[in-house]
């Protein structure tokens, strides 16, 4: 079954609305189209895939729009944990005014967002959870550029429906697994084999607007090729796992068996992000996030009117 959730920066409630299309999330005016990814796979020959729970995923790439929108929401008085990089101008997404006045724009507003570290991506996931870069499914402990190992998924607050980064099963079952056949294939477009028009790789030079190849049998684009995408998993004491090659990758880097790393850290014109929720349920404000944890459900097709932070 396809939903519909709002998130963004306010308080955050939901309206469930059944749809015939994937769900979207809606943090203020981003949409965020997801799909259904159900549990009880086993892994494959590699040893990842397997995932015992539901859970929802992005189908594309979180966009410059998306990311334009997250940093007008919480960087426009101060950029405080330098969410913005001056070279993602080159790349569709801009900044004016001054400091204390910032203005974000997606000049082209349908590209992946590039030039995100680990921890931006992280903060993107908070905002949508809680209206708060700082409080979340991540829990930053007030430090800008924390240590790498101190920074984990939190299990109650993924539960309670928060947004996270994939971990790196969830990734790769989106990409590599097949629910039709119950099996895997090499490259996550549900086929052994790569090619030109399957993919934006191979030294193409530039990034392709998210989702301009054909979807694979989960129903997500460019899970090869485009931008590898950080996942949360712990690689070592600096850095978080990257997946699926890029616009300057050979086509070998976007099968299962390439298994990547990046210092959390590291910013690059290949590197991007999706998201995932655990479910498309109501989640609580920021302001009872460190108390109760309950959720309040409204009722179907309530719209809910969000403000904006600033930090």
């Amino acid at each position: 079954m396809n939903t519909t959730k709002s998130t963004g920066t306010g308080a955050l409630l939901a309206a469930l609305m059944i749809t015939a299309v994937a769900g979207t999330a809606t943090a203020q005016t981003i949409p965020i189209e997801t799909v259904k990814i159900s549990g009880g796979n086993s892994a494959d020959s590699t040893g990842y895939g397997a995932v015992s729970y539901d859970y929802y995923i992005g189908t594309k790439e979180v966009t410059n729009a998306q990311y334009a929108a997250f940093l007008n929401a919480v960087a426009s008085q101060s950029d405080t944990y330098a969410l913005y990089n001056t070279n993602m101008a080159s790349y569709g997404l801009t900044r004016s005014g001054s400091a204390g006045n910032w203005t974000y724009t997606a000049t082209d507003p349908n590209k992946p967002v590039v030039y995100v570290s680990f921890w931006d991506a992280a903060r993107f996931c908070n905002w949508l959870t809680s209206g708060e870069t700082e409080v979340g499914v991540y829990n930053f402990g007030g430090a800008a550029n924390p240590t790498n190992t101190s920074v984990s998924r939190d299990a109650d607050a993924w539960a309670a429906g928060g947004w996270a980064l994939p971990t790196e099963n969830e990734w790769y079952k989106a990409a590599y697994y097949n629910p039709g056949t119950d099996s895997y294939s090499l490259y996550p477009t549900g086929k052994n084999t790569i090619a030109a028009g399957d993919a934006n790789y191979g030294g193409t030079g530039a990034t392709t607007d998210a989702g301009s190849y054909a979807a694979n049998p989960n129903g997500t684009f460019d899970q090869g090729g485009n931008v590898w995408e950080w996942n949360d998993s712990i690689i070592n004491t600096t850095a978080r796992g990257v997946r699926g090659g890029s616009f300057s990758s050979y086509g070998d880097f976007l099968a299962s068996s390439a298994r990547n790393s990046s210092p959390a850290p590291f910013e690059f014109n290949y590197l991007g992000f999706r998201v995932v929720a655990s479910s498309l349920t109501a989640v609580p404000e920021p302001s009872t996030w460190a108390g109760a944890m309950g959720l309040m459900t409204l009722v179907f097709g309530v719209w809910v009117r969000r403000g904006r932070r600033t930090l």
